[in-house]
């Protein structure tokens, strides 16, 4: 077995690096790397989680179009039979069918109040993420 040199680590190998001034960098680039990877881990996780929450947007946004849509049909097939029956004899039917003509108008009414308020947050759809990946990419501008 040889002496121990100078400069040996303790596994036998002889610190080049250290004596070129290149093992703190090369410490730095490989801490830099870790956190980036970590950080991607986050970013990812955190992208499944919105992704998960605007998928749930988009049903409820699909739900209420064609609830909308339906309603629609059927607001403007109510109110065309209200106005039939506005000639009509008597003014019973003129009354039941305003009134329910008006009933429809109302569902509609909220249907598209509602289809309104969750096509507008969608504005907010990943922004923890679009947040985070913004302040990574000015963390990277400035370590450069």
């Amino acid at each position: 077995m040889s002496a121990a040199q100078p400069g040996d680590r303790p596994g036998g190998r002889f610190k080049w690096l250290s004596l070129l001034g290149l093992e703190a960098p090369l410490q730095r680039l490989r801490d830099t790397v870790t956190e980036a990877a970590l950080a991607a881990e986050d970013r990812v996780e955190l992208l499944g989680i919105e992704w998960a929450e605007e998928k749930q947007r988009l049903r409820r946004l699909v739900l209420l179009s064609v609830a909308a849509a339906a309603l629609t049909v059927v607001l403007f097939i109510v109110l065309s039979a209200a106005v039939l029956v506005q000639f009509w004899d008597t003014p019973w039917r003129l009354g039941a069918a305003w009134g329910v003509a008006a009933i429809w108008a109302l569902a509609w009414a909220w249907v598209i109040a509602a289809l309104l308020r969750v096509a507008r947050q969608g504005e907010q759809a990943f922004a923890l993420t679009r947040r985070e990946l913004g302040r990574d990419w000015a963390d990277l501008k400035e370590g450069l």
